[in-house]
């Protein structure tokens, strides 16, 4: 049986992922801001990884969901907390949930940044209005993360 996460991504998504886990995850490629997500399950509490691209904007670091809300996002939303892993070096996060202005502004400059990645996913035209722009907002979680996690200040 096919779980609704797996069933959500194509064959070729798939395959992508397990080359880049393999390739940051495991042999610690330095891809540029390539990490891999760890976070704990909300129901279960097993360990889930996804690979992810860290935008850095304004003195802070953001994760955003290209793909709208998803497992990695509902797990890392009621986690609080997550790691980033390429190879052996691991980095515990705290990631808060961002609204507003924060969460558009990042969705401009990772959709910017990253564009030939993952554009298809924003649904935007080039540019877009700022109109089409607090919409596709509402679409894709944001998280700003900060170094620590549970047991640490």
């Amino acid at each position: 049986m096919i779980s609704p996460q797996r069933g959500a991504l194509g064959l070729r998504a798939r395959s992508f992922n397990a080359l880049v886990k393999t390739l940051v995850g495991r042999l610690g490629v330095p891809v540029p801001h390539t990490y891999i997500l760890r976070v704990h399950g909300r129901s279960s509490g097993t360990l889930h990884t996804t690979p992810v691209l860290v935008l850095k904007e304004r003195g802070s670091r953001y994760l955003v969901a290209p793909r709208g809300e998803t497992q990695w996002t509902r797990n890392l939303h009621a986690a609080g907390w997550g790691e980033l892993m390429r190879g052996r070096r691991v980095e515990r996060v705290r990631a808060v949930e961002v609204i507003g202005p924060e969460r558009k502004r990042a969705i401009r400059a990772y959709e910017r940044r990253y564009r030939l990645l993952i554009g298809r996913f924003f649904d935007l035209p080039h540019g877009g209005t700022d109109e089409e722009w607090r919409r596709a907002a509402r679409r894709h979680p944001v998280f700003r993360l900060a170094s620590g996690g549970p047991g640490r200040s």
